[in-house]
């Protein structure tokens, strides 16, 4: 602005010059001349800062959705998801994203840092009172990449990155487990929690919401009601999708069946508080559900809602949740200058998917062979639907291969943040493909990681998986073994794909193309030993 007004100054004074000198123009219609210019130029602006104005964020992770659980995706699906399927034809869908791991605490950490998890060295996932958080002190995330740049910063939901409790004497707690949340002093702050790593507000739980053992809400880095009691889980509804509910402690209050809706009604608070509040400030909410991970708990407003049992009700809610939360945008008035983004942390879980199929016909990993825990499709290909009104086109399709990480490099580049390249060391920005627009630095291969950290890697049509079998589930498992497919190459160390042909990972082409494995071995080991994989290759 006060360059404007500068060069506004600038022309009443040229003007003047003109007027001084011998110039025929009157002093008056050099006012006129000057003002109108000025005017056109403030307009200008104005008009400029509408097109370049950063937009908010909102972020909604569902937890365990498989890609064939959601309509748009899958149209066998037995379970109505009305609301998801409007966002898509509103905006784009991406048919090859992925999450960076096939279990809920890698994808969380890769999604908050752009780093691939595997980095760590960290096998598994947390649970109860397990730490600390996989975030270090000194690494940059996502969240606070937008807080210095003015956005507000919160996140309602499950966490599930670890968290640092402490016991009566002051000692830090690692282990997982009941015995750990027994052993939590409640008085004492948790230092590495969400309002540690860059969220201005916080209200969600530690891991699981409704699994495990720690059965209370966290509020900043608190947790104001205890739990104190012993879940009494007779009280639970029982059927095919209610198992994977440990027996931990129960705060007061805590509903396992309305925790969802616990979470919303935080989400739609922030955002009626936010524009009310200071509505000229952007902002980046990560909705983190339970939804619809195991126990399938639906809220009693949900149940009985589909013909597909209560997980198919538990993915209804799923739906209705981002319906709320996109129509509470546009009753805000701020869905043209939001992008909204909705996606899961893996594909669907072994018992849902067992379940489902038997009882509904309903595959959640349709159409991908392996589920959660695989490193084939099924474990980490997921649904990405993005609407960005005025730079998404409606109704789009994208191929592009797209991570999770890229959400971070892809918030960088919208908002003008260039990233070091010590931060996010797997993250590739794709606004590119929200523009509709070809780049020569989208993401051309992708990593994928399991729960027992073994690694594949794809490049184009080609897909390189650096162990035997599924690296995540046992196959040879009385629940899996329908599921077990004849070996191509039982004798191969690895498995080689190509997914343009051979969608299903059924044959095996490790001993026929001996120097595609090598280059994607090669490559995969490159990308170990750097530490990243958005190095320059060319």
């Amino acid at each position: 602005m006060n360059s404007l007004l500068s060069f506004g100054l600038a022309i009443f004074g040229f003007f003047g010059l003109l007027r001084l000198s011998g110039s025929r123009l009157r002093t008056t219609s050099c006012t006129l001349v000057a003002v109108t210019l000025l005017a056109v130029l403030l307009a200008g602006n104005e008009l400029s800062a509408e097109l370049t104005e950063r937009p908010n964020i909102l972020v909604i992770l569902a937890d365990d959705l498989g890609y064939g659980d959601v309509g748009c995706y899958n149209a066998e699906s037995k379970v109505p998801t009305p609301h998801v399927d409007a966002l898509a034809s509103q905006g784009m869908k991406f048919t090859d994203a992925h999450s960076p791991s096939t279990v809920c605490t890698p994808t969380r950490y890769s999604l908050l840092t752009g780093q691939m998890a595997f980095r760590l060295n960290y096998r598994g996932v947390f649970s109860g009172a397990g730490g600390p958080c996989l975030i270090s002190g000194d690494q940059f995330t996502l969240p606070e990449m937008l807080r210095e740049e003015g956005y507000a910063t919160a996140m309602f939901g499950k966490w599930h990155v670890g968290m640092t409790f402490f016991d009566e004497q002051g000692e830090p707690i690692s282990e997982n487990g009941l015995k750990g949340v027994e052993r939590i002093d409640y008085s004492r702050p948790i230092p590495d929690g969400p309002v540690n790593h860059g969220f201005d507000q916080f209200f969600g739980t530690a891991c699981c919401p409704t699994t495990d053992w720690l059965y209370a809400y966290i509020e900043g880095d608190r947790i104001p009601v205890p739990p104190v009691d012993v879940l009494d889980r007779s009280q639970l509804p029982k059927h095919e999708w209610s198992f994977d509910c440990r027996p931990g402690l129960v705060a007061s209050g805590f509903d396992h069946e309305e925790v969802d809706q616990v979470f919303l009604k935080k989400s739609l608070e922030f955002l009626d508080d936010h524009v009310g509040n200071q509505p000229e400030k952007p902002f980046f909410l990560f909705h983190s559900m339970q939804a619809v991970h195991l126990p399938s708990f639906p809220g009693k407003d949900y149940q009985g809602k589909t013909d597909a049992g209560p997980h198919g009700d538990f993915i209804f809610e799923f739906d209705d949740i981002v319906g709320q939360l996109v129509k509470k945008l546009s009753e805000l008035g701020i869905a043209e200058k939001t992008i909204v983004i909705v996606t899961s942390d893996n594909g669907p879980e072994v018992g849902t998917v067992v379940n489902m199929r038997r009882r509904y016909q309903h595959d959640g990993a349709n159409p991908w062979r392996g589920m959660k825990r695989d490193n084939w499709e099924g474990g980490h290909r997921v649904p990405l639907i993005v609407r960005w009104p005025g730079i998404v086109k409606a109704g789009t399709v994208s191929v592009q291969l797209v991570c999770l990480t890229d959400i971070m490099a892809t918030c960088a580049e919208v908002t003008g943040v260039s990233l070091p390249d010590d931060t996010a060391e797997d993250s590739i920005s794709f606004l590119a493909a929200l523009k509709g627009e070809d780049s020569d630095t989208a993401r051309d291969f992708i990593l994928h990681q399991t729960i027992s950290l073994a690694l594949a890697i794809r490049k184009g049509p080609w897909k390189f998986l650096d162990h035997k079998s599924s690296g995540g589930n046992r196959y040879n498992s009385k629940q899996l073994q329908q599921y077990a497919l004849p070996e191509s190459a039982p004798d191969a160390p690895g498995q080689l794909y190509h997914l343009e042909n051979d969608p299903g990972e059924r044959h095996n082409l490790y001993n026929d193309e001996p120097e595609i494995v090598a280059e994607l071995q090669a490559l995969l080991e490159e990308c170990k030993v750097r530490g990243n994989s958005r190095f320059d290759r060319n």
